[in-house]
């Protein structure tokens, strides 16, 4: 039987400062346009959430802030809000519903608390969840700008949410699924990024065989198992999500430790060339650690929450 999860689709860091956000991460080398605000009145005011992505091949980081949080940075758009008249009032409450998932999340920490898996075929991933007694919010759709070399063109993408501790909301954050109807354009980044592969999850100890049983309903696949390390391998290309005991974190990111748990403890991205990666980070004036694997990351402090691993492509 095939599997309807084929890799990540994006991590979503949400920040408390888009400005001070976006100067880190193109500090660290991710081409990064300005952030969408959606706006309503006149003068027009921010509200929602402001995000912005960095799209690699078939997937994107996205940084996502509240509206009204930190400064509006210069080169933002602003997007108005628009629908029919009848809409209008439940369109201004599913933002004001999203941002106040966004607010819990931060509340919690700053750092990455969205995940969605990249998936082909939605609507027969929907049932499969629904079928192994997963709630979800059901398939949306929607349509989001993106940077292209020709200028801004609006994507489609239909998605779903799992449902867990609220609806949209599991202990992590927001976990779902995603499938772009066509494929966007990789940016170039000076960093040499090219592709999301992995995500790390890091929960209690006591926890981990409840959070691993929880995956394995999300991604309908098993977990390769080392002791306090559960990793679910996603497709072709190697992309994964891991699952780690609070305990072995400092075994995996030397020098990393949950602020909160469950909690989304880092992503890697994979580059072109990591030596050059090494040094493009070491120029910008960016702390470069090591893994346990002997792979380089920005740490958690320097990365606004959550560490960066750079791996070699």
């Amino acid at each position: 039987m095939g599997h309807d999860i084929r890799g990540l689709h994006h991590v979503g860091h949400v920040v408390h400062d888009m400005g001070q956000a976006l100067e880190r991460y193109r500090r660290m080398g991710f081409a990064l346009p300005g952030p969408a605000y959606p706006v309503v009145g006149e003068p027009p005011e921010p509200v929602g959430v402001g995000n912005t992505h960095a799209y690699l091949t078939g997937g994107f980081l996205e940084l996502v802030t509240v509206a009204g949080a930190g400064r509006v940075p210069g080169d933002a758009r602003l997007i108005p809000l628009r629908a029919p008249a009848e809409r209008l009032p439940a369109l201004k409450e599913a933002v004001r519903g999203t941002a106040a998932n966004l607010e819990a999340c931060l509340r919690r920490f700053e750092g990455v608390h969205i995940l969605m898996f990249d998936a082909l075929g939605i609507d027969g991933a929907a049932a499969r969840l629904t079928a192994g007694g997963v709630g979800h919010g059901g398939v949306q759709a929607a349509q989001r700008p993106v940077e292209t070399a020709d200028g801004v063109r609006m994507e489609p993408v239909r998605w779903l949410e799992i449902d867990g501790s609220e609806p949209g909301l599991v202990p992590e954050g927001r976990v779902g699924l995603a499938e772009n109807a066509s494929a966007h354009e990789a940016a170039d980044h000076p960093n040499g990024a090219v592709e999301l592969v992995e995500c790390v999850l890091c929960v209690a100890d006591d926890e981990l065989d409840e959070a691993e049983r929880r995956y394995e309903r999300y991604v309908g696949r098993t977990a390769s198992r080392d002791g306090l390390v559960r990793t679910f391998a996603l497709g072709g290309d190697g992309a994964h999500i891991t699952l780690v005991g609070a305990s072995r974190l400092d075994a995996l990111l030397p020098g990393e430790g949950a602020v909160a748990l469950p909690g989304f403890a880092a992503y890697a991205v994979a580059v072109r060339d990591v030596a050059a990666t090494g040094r493009f980070l070491g120029e910008a004036g960016m702390t470069v650690g090591e893994t346990a694997a002997g792979e380089i990351f920005v740490p958690a402090r320097e990365a606004l929450g959550t560490a960066i691993v750079f791996r070699q492509r």
